[in-house]
């Protein structure tokens, strides 16, 4: 069972894979563009309308995570919110906040982004997983159930895999495997559900509770 936690464990932690160069290269070429645009209006940045302002920023903050640059991200997140507050922003702040291990202002922001929008998504699931990374696995469950039952979201996925996670922490394998295989019917290519789900039949099978 050890190396069926350890195995699926590396597999969970694994947010997103590393930039190709290719990838980085285009990112920053993207950012630089966005840097060009920020002229919203023929008289400036200034004048230019506080939500429009507010995008961009994010937009510049979201590029500046995906390539690594996390503490400028969290600089431009604060810009954006300091333009017009959006759940979104304080949610992606949280992101890059966890990302240097700042794990508790990460809950902070999504609980900002939640006052500010009950019905998006992000924030539940995301401070399930930040209290997970923090050990409180049970805090974490109530988290992840509101995440699964926003009514704006894109990836109900992620909070039925990182439930999944949970249970397999809990060696409750028959309830993990039902929270991977839910993930994979809202998303069949997530690979680390796809991945979570091997390792389970793998090790019923080893142990005789799954008919091959």
């Amino acid at each position: 069972m050890s190396n069926l936690f350890e195995r699926l464990l590396r597999t969970c932690r694994c947010r997103q894979r590393p930039l190709g160069r290719a990838v980085h290269s285009f990112l920053l070429l993207i950012l630089l563009c966005l840097g060009t645009a920020l002229p919203l209006s023929a008289e400036g940045p200034e004048t230019a309308q506080p939500q429009d302002k507010a995008y961009l920023l994010w937009q510049e903050g979201y590029l500046l995570h995906l390539l690594g640059h996390y503490d400028k991200a969290i600089e431009v997140f604060s810009q954006s919110i300091a333009a017009h507050p959006t759940a979104e922003a304080h949610t992606f702040r949280g992101w890059s906040l966890s990302m240097v291990g700042r794990l508790n202002e990460a809950i902070a922001e999504c609980k900002r982004a939640i006052a500010l929008d009950p019905d998006y998504g992000n924030p539940y699931n995301d401070i399930g997983v930040y209290l997970i990374d923090l050990g409180q696995t049970d805090e974490a469950i109530p988290w992840l159930k509101k995440a699964m039952g926003a009514k704006r979201y894109c990836c109900y996925q992620y909070p039925h895999f990182n439930l999944g996670r949970i249970l397999v922490m809990q060696g409750r394998l028959t309830e993990a495997r039902g929270e991977f295989e839910r993930a994979l019917s809202y998303e069949p290519d997530y690979l680390p559900a796809q991945k979570a789900l091997e390792y389970i039949r793998e090790h019923m099978r080893e142990k005789g509770q799954e008919k091959i």
